[in-house]
């Protein structure tokens, strides 16, 4: 595929990210128990928005349709969000929560703007440039301030008493038995790294004897 493709790829799939975080954003922050990340995430929705009409800015540019891609990649972060909505947690351990899911957005989205920004110059699309950069900037302001928001909320949660384990719901134990399956699959790549590195180290010490 042609640079100028790809880049019409990302940008779909962008466009589809922030289309995704509309609907989601504001189940963010009707849950979150905290005023300030509250506000924060209500706030961001607005940017969002913002950010899908300088989307639609982008492809009348381009002459193309902002349509036709959908973003698997922030469909899975979001689902994460859901998973911290549904946590059975009190007060600040419950926003803490909610605080990872919404950096793990932000990054997400800064990934994708800062490819698309570089495609963008490579082909010399200045007005695309400056439309992204606009995002990319709101973005990165987002994530700024969630971490200063995130910082008081860390530490309340610190205080809080650990509660007795409660039992796994049926969600829960799925995801458990689904990390164990990642594990076991990534087990013989690892061994394989480790035995490459300690060999390499071992064979490097040895020349190096070899050599006084």
């Amino acid at each position: 595929m042609a640079l100028r493709d790809v880049l019409i790829d990302e940008l779909r799939d962008m466009y589809s990210a922030e289309n995704q975080l509309v609907k989601a954003l504001p189940k963010l922050a009707k849950g979150a128990k905290d005023a300030t990340l509250k506000q924060l995430f209500s706030a961001h929705l607005e940017e969002t928005k913002g950010h899908v009409e300088r989307l639609k800015e982008v492809f009348a540019v381009l002459e193309k349709k902002p349509t036709g891609q959908h973003c698997n990649g922030m469909e899975g972060v979001i689902e994460e969000g859901k998973d911290a909505l549904e946590k059975d947690e009190e007060g600040p351990s419950f926003d803490s929560g909610l605080v990872g899911a919404a950096l793990r957005t932000e990054h997400y989205e800064i990934a994708g703007y800062e490819a698309c920004i570089a495609m963008s110059k490579t082909l010399g699309l200045r007005d695309v440039v400056a439309l992204l950069t606009a995002n990319l900037a709101e973005e990165m302001a987002a994530a700024k301030k969630i971490t200063a928001a995130a910082k008081p909320i860390l530490q309340a949660s610190a205080r809080q008493p650990e509660e007795p384990q409660k039992p796994k719901t049926g969600k829960e134990k799925y995801s458990a038995a689904k990390s164990r399956e990642d594990e076991k699959k990534a087990a013989p790549d690892l061994t394989k790294s480790r035995g490459k590195g300690t060999g390499s180290a071992v064979a490097s010490l040895i020349n190096r004897i070899g050599g006084q």
